[in-house]
């Protein structure tokens, strides 16, 4: 059976109140006969694949292939297999399109038309190959953080999940590897000896000795010849070969004066000579002895302030400050506070034999209070009640009446001076703290709060 033919007159009739619509198509649109002859192409068609509608407008399909402006037909393959047909084209505008061909069949099922839908997907593959590239390059960025996150836990006796204590950790690690003075800063017990530690572990001096003095624990009179040794006979009741300092013993090494704030002037003025000079000399000898050492220092008093009072040398503190590291009290790293009350139950429950948990309103009254101690003063705690509780799961009447007291008034007052938005916040993200600490996973602690995982995720994120 012939296949039918319509016109070109007849079809412009036909697209008459159509051809608005086909030509603001953002693909490209390319209409042929029953016999493959061309009867319209849209603007888009011109613009993807670089042909004009006045070189293919009335040629056969089977022509246009044949001059090489195409190098397939869709179109000609449809009225083989009378089937939609899709295949990947390239045009000689470097574009590559999805072309599609599809049959229209009159009653007879005779192909009248085949329209073809010809779309750029250039830019997608563009988009395609941009994102897979991001992507890779999003892995690799996480797994360098995550990697050096884990490096710099792997270093250090420290519990770090805050931002700001891996940003410490972060900045200890860059100045582990030149060998410069370092002074730590911060309130009693927040970890100013773990960072030490961390940067003696990461520098060149690593595998030699790690020499911690505190200097407000040794009485004053002892605290030079602890340093700086003596020779025989140098004073009543000194041993009789003599002895080597500490500053001797950490030769190659580190030494960590914690409470460098303690030193009286006469002694601040010795550490001053070793710092500038590299050189000791022991009590009642004669002989200059060079050394070799990494000072890092470390301090809860305000220098500035003693620098005032006549209580601390300028020069000396000048000569310390090369780089400075400010640790936070626990209370502004709240996220280290549930890491560490982990840690430590786990270390107590090993030491001791038992097998204890957290309540789940303990842990939030925990996380909430101010811990004026800092670590110290947590571990201690934790230790307390994993030893004193008397069930498994330690309990609001375990704790201290003190904290409780002092928890009870943090919260009734956290609310005060906030707009609703504010107190709804604060509520919402106790809620979703406490919810965590109880589950320890996001699934089920998204489920007893009535929200899917992805929002207790949002939320959290929000949080952090």
């Amino acid at each position: 059976m012939s296949q039918k033919k319509i016109s070109p007159q007849s079809f412009k009739l036909l697209l008459d109140n159509f051809e608005a619509v086909l030509e603001s198509s953002y693909d490209g649109l390319y209409i042929t006969d029953g016999e493959a002859d061309t009867l319209y192409v849209n603007h888009s068609y011109e613009r993807i694949t670089g042909l004009r509608r006045e070189d293919v407008l009335g040629e056969n399909m089977r022509d246009i292939e044949k001059k090489g402006l195409l190098s397939k037909s869709a179109t000609i393959m449809v009225l083989k297999n009378k089937k939609v047909t899709t295949i990947l084209q390239k045009f000689r505008t470097g574009k590559e399109a999805l072309v599609t061909s599809t049959p229209i069949l009159d009653k007879s099922g005779d192909i009248i038309l085949v329209v073809t839908n010809v779309r750029d997907v250039t830019e997608l593959k563009g988009l395609k190959e941009e994102l897979e590239e991001n992507k890779v390059l999003a892995e690799k960025y996480y797994s360098e953080i995550e990697e050096m996150r884990l490096q710099l836990l792997e270093s250090s006796d420290m519990i770090a999940e805050d931002e700001s204590t891996l940003e410490i950790l972060r900045k200890a690690m860059r100045v582990a590897k030149v060998d410069t003075t370092v002074l730590i800063l911060g309130e009693t017990g927040v970890g100013k000896e773990e960072v030490a530690k961390f940067i003696h572990k990461n520098s060149k001096r690593s595998k030699s000795q790690f020499i911690k003095v505190n200097c407000g624990a040794i009485p004053e009179n002892l605290l030079e010849s602890e340093l700086f040794g003596y020779e025989k006979g140098a004073f009543t009741g000194a041993l009789e070969k003599g002895k080597m300092g500490l500053f001797e013993v950490a030769d190659g090494g580190t030494i960590f004066l914690d409470e460098v704030g303690e030193l009286p002037l006469n002694m601040q003025v010795k550490l001053l000579r070793v710092l500038q000079e590299n050189k000791i000399q022991r009590i009642g000898g004669i002989k200059i002895i060079d050394v070799d050492i990494r000072v890092i220092t470390a301090t809860n008093r305000d220098l500035d302030e003693m620098i005032k009072n006549n209580l601390f040398r300028e020069d000396l503190y000048y000569r310390l400050n090369v780089v400075p590291i400010l640790i936070p009290p626990l209370r502004e790293r709240k996220h280290d506070i549930l890491a560490l009350l982990k840690h430590y139950m786990d270390m107590y429950n090993h030491k001791h034999g038992y097998n204890k948990k957290l309540d789940s309103k303990v842990a939030e009254i925990l996380m909430e209070y101010q811990w004026p101690g800092n670590i110290r003063q947590l571990r201690n705690l934790i230790e307390r009640l994993v030893v004193m509780s008397n069930h498994e799961t330690i309990a609001m009447d375990d704790l201290p009446q003190k904290i409780i007291e002092v928890c009870e008034g943090t919260l009734v007052d956290s609310f005060e001076n906030m707009s609703l938005k504010e107190a709804v916040n604060r509520l919402e993200s106790q809620m979703i703290k406490r919810a965590y600490i109880k589950h320890g996973n996001v699934r089920d602690a998204a489920k007893d709060l009535g929200i899917d995982p992805s929002t207790f995720v949002r939320k959290r994120q929000r949080d952090t």
